[in-house]
């Protein structure tokens, strides 16, 4: 039998650039966790001055950047941080997840500030002349409506657009990004030398060379053919002129990027020989690290944003949702609903109604009878992205509404709430929407069980909530920072493939030993009583209807 094992004392280290902070995981041969760290952003690195991880322009509907020098100074201080409590020579390789969609814009002549750090001085030293913006869009930004569509139009339509890059054109997304920045400043545009998502941007300081952007975060950019996975050249002449030379070539999740850089085996003392394996998108490595490999499955990541994902193996994009490669595994697609009012929308609404208290949150939420009396709300404290709504919050008591049937019963507008059914109808509003456009997708209704993570997955009355709304036992992981975790599990899996010469499907490294990993999950909610599902998928027809009207009426499409 064919030898999977890693070598022993060797370490994994997967980092996760997210929109708040910057995390790591450390894993050892045995894939379980021996090192974590976290960096927030707005409290660690005051001196940028960002709310949640990034600026929200006021004068400008929509646009939400961050700030690139931030992220590079995290980079630093958590190597430090690291290397206070582990010896960074044994790391033998080094992946990371960057937030998805965000976009860096390298200025002319930064390939050589790159390949000549100095490792006497911090990184963020050396960067201050790199770029030709030093803000980057985020994905939070849904100032590109326009480039949307005109990109839609080019393409014969946003179906056309879905079926060929895995999504129709998404405010979001870097391609309308790019074409937004090429129309608005071309000379910062013709300055830049090289464009890099978060993903790729990260893996290139630590390689000290531009790396590639991989397959699966290139299809978060509305730019690469999902099934060829190759730059599409008629999208490419939609977005910007001389893309794809600026954009470099794209690489598979598994491969290496190169060695790491001589500044990190001589500042933080890593081994010369460590690999850098290519970065992906957070959501990817979530997936890798729920160890999700059944297409009845459904992972729901409850953070910053909710995603919903699964797996397939034949994917039909819509115009709603994404279809992406599956990051370990080269014939198979995962696919994704996100929702931009998530986290943030939670803390709004508790600190409002629940006393700035999550245990108050809660004891309104087990107060409150399932269906809520009918009372059913819409929180878009952000520009929604599904439905494409804007900001604004819209509540409606459904009169005569016992969950049998929708006959008789009306839906009555109103200005508010009692606070704990204005936090039980958030609650049940958000996985309501994420059930009814899981199934309209195609996902499995209900699911075999749904793997939670996320900040959110460590609150137990969410997750009862959760399981009576889809029906299916809901299981957690040990941590909920899964993003990095899936990182340095790809770590590993990038050596592997690396040392055999080709790819090796990542299930063989924890084959029969799962449970003895740290990537192994536990049972944390039973099946809701299966009469209140049924009752719930009344309720979600409803909030289907009222949110197509909303979208006629209010949508940003």
């Amino acid at each position: 039998m064919e030898d999977y094992s890693l070598p022993k004392d060797s370490l994994f280290l997967g980092f996760d650039s997210s929109t708040q902070s910057l995390k790591a995981t450390v894993l050892d041969s045995n894939l379980n966790i021996v090192a974590s760290e976290q960096l927030q952003f707005d409290s660690e690195l005051p001196h940028y001055k960002t709310k949640d991880g990034v600026y929200r322009d006021p004068s400008n509907n929509g646009r939400i950047v961050s700030p690139t020098l931030m992220w590079i100074e995290a980079l630093d201080l958590m190597l430090q941080k690291l290397s206070k409590s582990l010896d960074l020579s044994k790391v033998t390789a080094v992946s990371g997840s960057g937030q998805q969609h965000g976009s860096v814009y390298w200025k002319k002549g930064s390939a050589t500030i790159l390949s000549s750090l100095d490792p006497k001085k911090p990184l963020v030293d050396q960067f201050g002349d790199a770029f030709s913006t030093k803000e980057s869009p985020v994905w939070m930004d849904s100032s590109t409506t326009a480039q949307c569509r005109e990109i839609e139009k080019a393409v014969g339509g946003a179906l056309e657009l879905s079926k060929l890059t895995g999504s129709r054109g998404y405010e979001r997304f870097t391609g309308p990004q790019i074409r937004k920045l090429f129309q608005t400043q071309p000379g910062v545009y013709d300055n830049t030398e090289r464009i890099s998502v978060v993903s790729s941007f990260m893996a290139s300081l630590l390689i000290g060379a531009y790396a590639c952007i991989d397959e699966t975060d290139a299809a978060g950019m509305n730019l690469m053919d999902i099934r060829q996975r190759v730059w599409s050249k008629i999208v490419l002449e939609a977005t910007a002129p001389s893309l794809e030379e600026k954009l470099g070539k794209l690489a598979p999740a598994h491969a290496v990027a190169g060695c790491i850089a001589p500044y990190f085996v001589e500042r933080f003392h890593f081994n010369k020989n460590c690999l850098v394996v290519q970065w992906s998108g957070d959501n990817p490595n979530s997936l890798a690290g729920l160890t999700l490999s059944t297409s009845g499955d459904l992972a729901i990541s409850l953070g910053t944003s909710d995603t919903v994902f699964g797996i397939t193996d034949d994917p039909e994009p819509r115009l709603e949702g994404h279809v992406f490669p599956n990051p370990v595994d080269t014939k198979g697609y995962m696919i994704m609903l996100v929702y931009k009012n998530a986290s943030l929308t939670r803390e709004d609404v508790r600190n409002r109604c629940a006393e700035k208290s999550w245990d108050v949150f809660n004891k309104y939420l087990q107060q409150t009878p399932p269906l809520n009396g009918g009372k059913m709300g819409f929180y878009y404290k952000e520009h929604e992205i599904l439905p494409p709504l804007p900001v604004g919050f819209h509540r409606y008591i459904l009169e005569n509404f016992k969950g049998e049937t929708l006959d008789g019963v009306n839906e009555v507008e109103v200005k508010e709430f009692d606070p704990p059914s204005e936090v039980r109808a958030l609650v049940e509003g958000q996985f309501l929407s994420m059930r009814g456009h899981a199934e309209r997708f195609g996902l499995p209704s209900p699911p075999r069980r749904i793997i939670a993570t996320g900040g959110a997955s460590a609150n137990q009355t969410i997750l009862s909530c959760l399981a009576s709304i889809y029906g299916c036992d809901i299981y957690t992981v040990q941590r909920p920072d899964s993003a990095s975790l899936g990182a340095a599990l790809r770590a590993a899996h990038g050596y592997l493939c690396s040392k055999k010469g080709s790819f090796v499907p990542i299930s063989n490294m924890y084959k029969d030993k799962l449970e003895k990993t740290s990537l192994s999950s536990k049972l944390a909610v039973t099946a809701g009583d299966q009469q209140l599902v049924s009752k719930y998928a009344v309720m979600m027809k409803k909030r289907l209807e009222i949110e197509n009207r909303l979208v006629e009426k209010l949508g940003r499409r």
